[in-house]
Formats: C-alpha cells, sequence, structure tokens
C-alpha cells in the first residue's frame, strides 16, 4: 500500500508540475517580448545592475524552474510507461536527466549576477576590464557545448517517449503531437534563425502535450 501511495503522490505531482510549466513558459514569452535581451556584457550588467530579478529571468531563471519540473514529468512518463517498453524508456529516462543535468550547468545566472556586483565594486579600469572579461566568458557557456547537448538529449528523449506513447493504449493524438515537439526540440535555438524558429515552434505542440497528460497523471493509481 505504501508504494502505491507513493507512486499515487508522484502522479499528482507531475500533473501539477505541468501545470506550472503550462504557466511558465508563455510568462517567460511574455518577459522576452517585454524586454529583449542585451546584445554585449554591458548591457547585461547594467540590467543586473537595475534590477537584479529582471537579470535572472532574462538569463533563463523561470527556463531552469521549467526544467526541474520537466524531470518530474519524465519520471512520472517512465512509470506510466515502462510496461509497454521497458528499455526504450530507461533510455528515454537517461538521456532526459542527462540533458536537464547539461542544462543546469549551462546556465550561468547567478554567476553573472555575482560578476556584475564585482565589476560595480570594481576600483581601477583594469579590474573592471577582468570582470568584463569574466562576464563574457559566461555568456559563451550560456550557450555552449552543454545547452546545445541538453537541446538533443531531450529531443530524443522525447522522441523515443512519443514513440512508446504511440504503441500504449492511450490516444495516439498525444504520442504523435509528442513527436512534432521533439523533432523541432532537436535543433538547438542557437543553430541560426532555423534553431530559433524550431525552438519556439516546439512549445505549441509540447503545451498542447502537457495539457494532454495533466488529466492523466492526476487520475492515476500507480
Amino acid at each position: 500500500m505504501g508504494d502505491r501511495g507513493n507512486f499515487r503522490v508522484l502522479g499528482k505531482t507531475a500533473s501539477v508540475s505541468a501545470m506550472v510549466m503550462f504557466l511558465l513558459i508563455p510568462l517567460q514569452i511574455i518577459i522576452f517580448m517585454l524586454h529583449p535581451l542585451p546584445t554585449d556584457v554591458q548591457q547585461w550588467y547594467a540590467l543586473f545592475h537595475d534590477s537584479w530579478l529582471l537579470g535572472l529571468v532574462s538569463l533563463d531563471l523561470l527556463y531552469i524552474i521549467d526544467n526541474s519540473l520537466v524531470a518530474l514529468v519524465y519520471l512520472a512518463l517512465y512509470q506510466l510507461l515502462k510496461d509497454v517498453s521497458p528499455s526504450r524508456m530507461r533510455i528515454a529516462l537517461l538521456l532526459g536527466f542527462l540533458g536537464i543535468a547539461a542544462y543546469w550547468a549551462s546556465n550561468p545566472a547567478f554567476e553573472m549576477w555575482h560578476a556584475q556586483q564585482q565589476f560595480q565594486l570594481a576600483q581601477d579600469s583594469m579590474s573592471r576590464q577582468t570582470w568584463l572579461i569574466v562576464g563574457e566568458t559566461l555568456l559563451l557557456q550560456w550557450r555552449g557545448t552543454a545547452f546545445i547537448t541538453y537541446y538533443i538529449l531531450n529531443g530524443v528523449s522525447l522522441i523515443l517517449i512519443s514513440s512508446v506513447l504511440l504503441h500504449s493504449n492511450y490516444p495516439k493524438r498525444i504520442g504523435r503531437i509528442g513527436l512534432v515537439s521533439g523533432i523541432l526540440m532537436s535543433i538547438p535555438s542557437t543553430f541560426g534563425m532555423v534553431g530559433l524558429i524550431c525552438s519556439l515552434l516546439s512549445l505549441i505542440p509540447w503545451l498542447i502535450f502537457l495539457a494532454y497528460l495533466i488529466p492523466i497523471f492526476w487520475k492515476q493509481e500507480y
């Protein structure tokens, strides 16, 4: 009975996580539309100086939260589908978790906040230049190897999960919409205009995917 109770908690937690993501993703898009991203490190430092919260959000603070919630959704999907295809679901879960870990490692939001504080405290031009270089390095890290790895691994993970959904007893439309999102998500947003468009388009089927999953997770007795 204890295991069933724990699994029931997982279903409810994943459902709430999906609902929160359903709110966070549009919120972040709205913030980006109202406050375009700075184009160089000095503008980033000025943004953090004017509003540390807006600086953190602009450096994907909400996306850090979102990815933490995605991990719970992946775990619930594994529990939901592990009997359909154990091997594929294990691989999907592993790739998804590795991708999320890579994203956490790539994000320099709090490091940039600290660097900006040190830049403001610097007393001479050489020290200030040093902290500008630190900021440039952090921005390169933000869209570097770990970030690209995150995109590709999570796209592949979602494709695998969707392929299992297509062979499950759940409505085929859930697997199809997840497949579309996974394919689009596999192209990192840093890959020029094509990557940017694909990353934005992937959010539409992803939100629909979450909307389908919310009631399924909520009703589970696993």
